[in-house]
């Protein structure tokens, strides 16, 4: 079941937003700004009244069978955070279905005391209410249009951008085959560094950490030789680590341009870590639908990679980046493996 999460519109990038949603229209508009993307067969969820209040997304199951698993996924996370109140907008085109998933989050949400203030099923043209008193309404539904919807536009004047659907997103990260090529050209004949004796590796993680860092700090991106040296080295798990300690909160928007460079420009057989290091990135960005995309290139690339695994759990949990206060000892990792899962 696919999922998204992410931190409200006041932390994420790349400025700081404030909409203050008052009427349906406002919220059928805040969904695709929250998530960077329109969403279709699926449950987007807007939090209200905990200390770090999040959206998530998740797809519809096939059947009635997948629904407990979306109320799980859904009622767990708020739960947890104190979530006060909730806002649920269902978007599916089967009508049996939406109803099935409505009243099981209905139930689910009383369960643990959270209030659903607003719950709406969502069409391509029209939206039907799931509470208050209107009969009529609920059978005929409404017409809507927010394309020029002021949240929409002010999203476009913010550099923000909206894609069409998740796999519009997701897509983003397709690989260039020209680039790709290039990129081959250059690693032939290239060793992974497994062989170098930890002092070499010790100098090339000093190289790889001080390379990135510079590149964060300008918001610039490698240049082709210099990235396919960055690919290579961070098949072992010390210099991954090393690229991974140079990536903080107030550097995660260039991260996340940088890592999303890399990815489109990476052989498949190097591509895990350079997706988890944007699953990361995204996280910290607080672009939960960006970093579930990473952490589905790298686990479609190396099943179990323990950093997208990480990524993953947090996102499952809506653990806002205010969380990760530690520090990456990655010359510690020298002495691993040289290709880490």
């Amino acid at each position: 079941m696919a999922r998204d999460e992410g931190l409200p519109m006041t932390s994420t990038s790349p400025s700081p937003l404030t909409l203050t949603a008052r009427s349906p229209e406002d919220l059928l508009a805040l969904a695709p700004v929250v998530l960077g993307f329109f969403p279709t067969e699926s449950v987007v969820m807007l939090t209200f009244g905990a200390a770090a209040p999040f959206h998530a997304r998740v797809d519809l199951p096939d059947d009635a069978s997948g629904v407990t698993e979306l109320v799980d996924a859904l009622v767990a996370p708020a739960q947890h955070h104190a979530v006060e109140r909730v806002v649920l907008l269902l978007y599916g085109s089967d009508l049996m279905l939406s109803r099935r998933v409505w009243h099981a989050l209905r139930h689910g949400f009383e369960r643990c005391g959270i209030r659903v203030v607003e719950a709406m099923r969502v069409t391509e043209e029209r939206w039907y209410p799931l509470t208050g008193s209107d009969q009529l309404a609920r059978r005929t539904g409404i017409p809507y249009d927010i394309s020029a919807h002021p949240f929409l536009v002010q999203a476009v004047v913010d550099g923000r951008v909206t894609h069409g659907s998740r796999d519009a997103l997701a897509a983003t990260l397709a690989p260039d085959p020209d680039a790709v090529r290039r990129t081959e050209g250059l690693l032939r004949g290239a060793s992974v560094p497994g062989d170098l004796l930890t002092a070499g590796l010790l100098s090339e993680g000093l190289w790889l950490e001080s390379v990135l860092t510079e590149h964060l700090e300008r918001g610039s991106v490698p240049d082709d030789p210099t990235l396919a040296r960055v690919l290579l080295d961070l098949a072992h798990l010390g210099l991954r680590d090393a690229a991974w300690s140079t990536i903080s909160r107030p550097r995660s928007r260039a991260a996340v341009a940088l890592w999303t460079h890399a990815v489109t420009r990476c052989p498949d057989r190097l591509v895990a870590a350079p997706a988890a290091l944007l699953a990361w990135s995204a996280w910290l960005h607080g672009n939960g639908a960006l970093a579930w995309c990473g952490v589905d290139l790298c686990e479609g690339a190396d099943p179990g990679y323990g950093l997208a695994r990480i990524v993953a759990e947090l996102l499952e949990a809506a653990h806002p980046p205010s969380a990760w206060c530690e520090t990456i000892d990655w010359k510690a990792s020298l002495d691993q493996p040289p290709r880490a899962g």
